[in-house]
């Protein structure tokens, strides 16, 4: 069982445990748009079945790129100020009105939705939806190209700097994930129209043909006993890709090789959230980000010697190009437990609880992590990954069986542990009401023996988290607040709203 859910998995499970039947008539060719650069396609009639009153549906909607990609930059300056967004072209940035994106996890308002009941024109649902473009994707001309470069899914984390959304030329994405909102439709047939929002599709320059899309929606009673698939069903089919293996055998010295300072790796901290207190009031969990912010990839390496508990890491080095050009021991990997059940680098990272005046109050057990890419921090970075390999924890952090793994963190994605993980918490049972600060430190510099993992910088490693700590004078119950931090909300993106 996975330690934590990454936003792809939750995402993939979705499209997986699909209850849609999709019935396109218009063939390939009649999808490719004339020359509007992104077109809004549906299909002529498509088949939702109702789950205990509930359709799941993306009413077949596609945005498809014309004859070039179509390409959306997006990043937040400080966590003071809003999100500018561009569409990058051959020709330049163009840049998008002000609030085209509240947080990353796609365009606001970019689609309107009409439902409308075919027996009687009665309107039944109206909506305004956000679209992110980074779904699954699909060619819709066999001349197009053989892959798509974009990132799949948007990132869900608050505290994001820039983000990438891309349809490639030629390509189709879905407008909405069909596992957002459920809407409560009855048994019948549906008229659907959706029309981009006029005001980007100016901007844009599409069509207004292009613009609009209608089709037929027929909702079914969905009379299967077990409904749709289970997590523990859909999870073993999520893991299509896995990582090269380690050697065979671990090296006997550090090779003579050196990092490259425009390919090396560069750990930074996010600033804690979704901080809170257990049901007993005795304890303080939270949620903490470490993110690659470099050049290149950080790549760990461990190698487990017979009858040993634990594997000797190595960190490897590589130049622009991508070839390795060195590696060094930088630590070990041991396997925890509890709600974790893999391999943890230690000494990754460090959490204390720091009293007012930022003197030590508490200090976390937890301070290792197993290295995954589980959100996108910032892909507008120089050389960033926009495909990570190891976003499905199953790959990258292994079983106790395990002889040996690699644990990756490439430029631009970062590694979240939620607050619910072993060991991510303070003891505040005995700390007094007050203001306190959680402090978040990737790649921790110990007295003994420094810092463990070689990278860029290591003065952009820490980050602080005002909280209050406090008690209900009425009930002696405790309760913590977050300070808040620029204008970010910390709500996850939204879906179908």
């Amino acid at each position: 069982m996975h330690a934590r859910t990454t936003a792809a998995g939750i995402a993939g499970a979705a499209l997986l445990t699909t209850a849609l039947t999709f019935m396109p008539t218009a063939g390939a060719d009649e999808l490719a748009p004339a020359a509007s650069p992104v077109s809004l396609r549906g299909a002529e009639k498509i088949v939702a079945y109702s789950y205990r009153g509930r359709v799941y549906t993306d009413f077949g909607l596609r945005m498809v790129a014309g004859e070039e990609p179509f390409e959306l930059h997006a990043t937040r300056p400080s966590y003071d100020e809003p999100i500018d967004t561009v569409w990058h072209t051959a020709d330049g940035d163009v840049a998008l009105p002000a609030g085209s994106m509240e947080d990353f996890s796609g365009l606001n308002d970019f689609i309107d939705i009409t439902v409308t009941r075919a027996s009687d024109g009665e309107v039944i649902k109206s909506k305004s939806v956000d679209s992110c473009f980074n779904g699954y994707t699909a060619r819709t001309r066999p001349d197009a190209p053989s892959r798509s470069p974009y990132p799949w899914g948007c990132p869900w984390n608050p505290y994001t700097v820039g983000s990438v959304m891309g349809i490639q030329a030629g390509w189709s994405t879905p407008v909405l994930q069909e596992f957002g909102r459920p809407l409560r439709l009855p048994v019948g047939k549906y008229d659907v129209v959706a029309t981009i929002d006029p005001t980007l599709a100016e901007v844009f320059g599409i069509s207004a043909e292009d613009a609009a899309a209608a089709t037929q929606l027929v909702v079914r009673t969905d009379d299967r006993r077990n409904g749709r698939p289970s997590a523990r069903q859909t999870s073993a089919r999520q893991t299509d890709r896995t990582l090269a293996p380690s050697a065979a055998q671990e090296p006997r010295r550090s090779s003579a090789g050196a990092l490259a300072p425009e390919a090396a790796p560069d750990l930074q901290s996010l600033p804690a959230f979704g901080v809170q207190l257990n049901g007993k009031g005795t304890t303080m969990r939270f949620a903490a980000t470490v993110w690659n912010g470099g050049g290149g990839p950080l790549v760990v390496d461990g190698f487990r010697s017979a009858g040993e508990d634990h594997m000797d890491a190595y960190q490897y080095f590589y130049d622009t190009d991508g070839n390795e050009t060195g590696y060094e021991q930088v630590g070990e990997f041991h396997f925890h437990g509890a709600n974790h059940q893999h391999w943890h680098f230690e000494d990754f990272a460090q959490y204390r609880l720091l009293s007012a005046d930022q003197t030590l109050a508490v200090k976390s057990t937890k301070a290792s992590f197993c290295l995954a890419n589980t959100d996108a921090v910032d892909y507008t970075l120089p050389n960033a990954d926009w495909q990570p390999e190891n976003t499905d924890l199953s790959s990258a952090c292994g079983g106790p069986e395990a002889q040996g793994l690699r644990e990756v963190l490439s430029n631009g994605s970062g590694d979240t542990y939620m607050q619910y993980r072993a060991g991510q918490a303070f003891r505040i049972a005995n700390l007094p009401d007050g203001i306190y600060y959680i402090a978040v430190e990737a790649n921790p510099d110990d007295a003994e023996n420094g810092r463990n993992l070689v990278e860029l910088d290591y003065t952009n490693n820490d980050s602080l988290r005002e909280v209050r700590l406090g008690t209900n004078k009425r009930t002696g119950e405790r309760w913590v607040k977050s300070t808040p931090v620029g204008i970010i909300d910390e709500q996850m993106g939204r879906f179908f709203r």
